[in-house]
C-alpha cells in the first residue's frame, strides 16, 4: 500500500504558503487594524477548539464544519473563500508551531 501522507503534507504546506501570501495581504487591505486583530483572534480560537473537540486523522471536515459554525454563532460573517483562507492559516500554524499565539499576548502568557 503507498503512502500518500507525505504527498498531502506538502500540497498542504503549499497551499497554506499560497494562501498566505496573497489572501492574508487581501483581507488586510480591506479590514482595519482593530478588525484584523479581532477576527485573527476569533480564527485562531475555533481552529484551537476543533482540535481539542475532534481528536485523531481524517477528521478534517468536521473541524472546519465545526469551525464554520463556531464563526456563524459568533457573528462572523466574512466571504467564505477570505474565512477559509485564515482558518488554513491557522491550521499550518498550529501544526508546525503547536500553539496558535493570539495577537497581544506573548507565548509565556498563553502557556501560563
Amino acid at each position: 500500500m503507498i503512502d500518500f501522507t507525505p504527498v498531502l503534507q506538502a500540497i498542504v504546506g503549499l497551499c497554506a504558503a499560497i494562501i498566505t501570501t496573497f489572501v492574508v495581504p487581501y483581507i488586510k487591505s480591506k479590514t482595519t487594524l482593530e478588525q484584523q486583530t479581532q477576527l485573527n483572534a476569533w480564527v485562531k480560537i475555533a481552529v484551537t477548539a476543533a482540535e481539542q473537540v475532534y481528536d485523531g486523522p481524517a477528521q478534517g471536515d468536521k473541524k472546519k464544519t465545526y469551525v464554520l459554525t463556531w464563526l456563524a454563532g459568533h457573528g462572523i460573517s466574512i466571504d467564505e473563500d477570505k474565512l477559509d483562507a485564515m482558518i488554513e492559516a491557522a491550521v499550518y500554524e498550529l501544526t508546525n508551531t503547536g500553539l496558535i499565539p493570539v495577537e497581544g499576548m506573548t507565548t509565556e502568557e498563553v502557556q501560563a
